[in-house]
């Protein structure tokens, strides 16, 4: 019997290669200019040459200097008219919020925005609405829902395409009506509320904080699933004829490196907003002023709804003036949070864990053992969902089958594929009264060490950084 962490399967999924600088979406993504107004840039003559560069001291909308506290933007044009400026410009109605500032976990990052309340809010108050002229979907992106539709249900996911027009949107620079848009999401490099980067962006060393964990097996999973989806990127050049026309440079996948891409992906991630009753084309949405800017948290109700011709926050909480603004993040567990999203919440109703139990194939009654589980609708391989606060219901449906596989005496076998009831039963009143006495005496005993595990759990847990100063004890029994 072998009982192992199951992880989810997931579409996405590449070992992380990542430094210790995680560089996001759009860094630097600079084209040769032409010699000549009238070509177009291109890079197919020397394409190992000039594919996009992961650096973050130079991007197309100014320059960075990484003074070890903080990146600074040099134009103060650009620091002036920030992303909430550039929206009213461009249609954004008078709304009830405002951007302001956090420091970023990492000294040399730049400080993140969070849209917060500008004024005291009520329950179902409108916080603001953005029109669908400055919400990104692949119907702007591709054009045409019809290519829409067959890309994303037969090579790529929405994500992918999402974060191809806006790499392809980073080479246009300042032209680039979505430029604003884009240095914010730069600013943010995908991190979430804690200012932490999703795991896919982290570094070997770093994952190994997720040693223990099914999390860190997904996060290998999702960046395999993102290296499928940039060698499938060429398919959206091709089947989409609008792109060819839009922008005249390679093809992705000699005009971006994998790594560019993947840290594109993974901006996107952070910030899509999954929108109901609308098109396929339309479901997956980039809005401005929506998340990352906005917190993410699994007791909230609020939702980033479609209305007719935008996109809208009304509040489900009322909020005082400066307070950060929430949003439902949908029915995720934490290692979802934390892949998505870049955090974990300790209130999170919906966190589950798949525990995997197997019956042990050397065992030489397995066959028998296999039949019994599958004619009580298990399998010899069998996933087991641990839901939080009912924990209990999953260990009650667990033991019978873990009993089934720890049978050894073949006379108890020959009981159990006779009995018609459950998998084992946990009571038996014909056990032996010694065996019973036994038993119960280890159970006991077993209690004891679990509460005494508990305690020195408990114990560590109050230390400072979950860590064990060494310190001489006051003396050294000896055990024998």
């Amino acid at each position: 019997m072998e009982v192992s962490p199951l992880h989810n399967r997931c579409i996405w999924s590449s070992p992380v290669r990542s430094s210790s600088s995680h560089r996001l979406l759009l860094v630097s993504l600079s084209a040769r200019k032409s010699k000549s107004p009238g070509l177009v840039p291109s890079f197919r003559s020397t394409r190992r040459r000039n594919l996009c560069s992961a650096s973050s001291s130079e991007t197309l909308i100014g320059s960075r200097k990484e003074d070890g506290k903080h990146s600074q933007v040099v134009s103060k044009k650009e620091e002036e008219e920030d992303l909430k400026s550039w929206m009213h410009k461009n249609g954004l109605p008078p709304c009830k919020v405002v951007l302001k500032e956090k420091p970023s976990h990492n000294e040399k990052h730049r400080p993140i925005h969070y849209v917060a309340a500008s004024e005291d809010l009520q329950v179902g108050d409108v916080a603001f609405s953005v029109p669908d002229s400055l919400v990104v979907t692949l119907k702007r992106v591709l054009g045409n829902e019809t290519i829409a539709e067959l890309l994303t249900t037969n090579k790529l996911s929405e994500l992918a395409c999402l974060a191809l027009y806006l790499m392809y949107e980073k080479k246009q620079g300042k032209n680039s009506f979505w430029s604003p848009y884009i240095r914010e999401l730069d600013r943010q490099r995908g991190r979430g509320q804690l200012a932490v980067e999703s795991p896919l962006l982290w570094s070997e060393a770093e994952l190994a904080y997720l040693t223990g964990s099914p999390t860190k097996a997904e996060v290998h999973e999702r960046g395999e699933g993102i290296k499928r989806e940039y060698n499938e990127l060429d398919t959206v050049w091709f089947m989409a004829g609008s792109l060819f026309q839009q922008y005249p440079y390679d093809s992705p996948t000699e005009a971006f490196p994998f790594e560019i891409f993947k840290q594109a992906f993974v901006a996107v991630q952070s910030c899509v907003v999954h929108l109901q009753k609308v098109s396929l084309a339309q479901r997956f949405a980039l809005v401005p002023l929506g998340p990352p800017l906005l917190a993410y948290r699994s007791n909230c109700k609020a939702m980033l709804t479609a209305t007719d011709g935008a996109v809208q926050l009304v509040v489900d909480r009322p909020y005082k003036a400066g307070e950060s603004i929430c949003v439902w993040c949908g029915p995720q567990p934490n290692s979802k949070l934390l892949i998505n999203y870049g955090f974990v919440d300790e209130d999170n109703s919906y966190d589950r864990l798949v525990v995997e139990a197997s019956l042990n194939t050397e065992d030489p009654q397995y066959q028998d053992k296999r039949m019994v589980a599958q004619r009580n609708g298990k399998l010899s391989v069998q996933a087991f969902q641990v839901n939080v606060g009912k924990e209990k219901e999953t260990v009650f449906e667990m033991l019978p089958y873990l009993r089934l596989g720890y049978v050894s005496d073949p006379s108890e076998m020959q009981s159990v594929i006779s009995s018609q009831g459950p998998i084992c039963p946990l009571a038996d009143a014909n056990l032996n009264p010694k065996k019973r006495v036994a038993t119960q005496l280890i159970r006991l005993e077993k209690k004891m060490l679990h509460a005494c595990l508990k305690v020195a759990v408990d114990l560590i847990n109050q230390l400072p950084d979950h860590t064990v100063s060494p310190c001489p004890a006051p003396y050294a029994p000896s055990l024998k």
